[in-house]
């Protein structure tokens, strides 16, 4: 049987803030959240293109740039 364990009021008052706070912060600054979250999905991205770079063989810098100006 689970015990539960009463949470003190001045808990309970700091997670409504910070609730509040978060909320508020959604609703005005919205760019912001994009933002950050456009930038996690970045760097989720560069992180799944290294790692299957890194199981890949390795290629000349002179290949690479030719690959590169053949793409319009």
């Amino acid at each position: 049987m689970a015990t539960t364990k009463a949470i003190p009021a001045s808990e309970l008052k700091l997670r409504r803030l910070l609730k509040e706070a978060v909320v508020e912060v959604f609703e005005e600054r919205g760019d912001l959240v994009r933002d950050a979250l456009a930038e996690a999905a970045e760097d989720l991205g560069m992180i799944q293109a290294i790692k299957q770079g890194s199981q890949t063989a390795l290629v000349s810098r002179s290949e690479v740039f030719r690959i590169l100006r053949k793409r319009p």
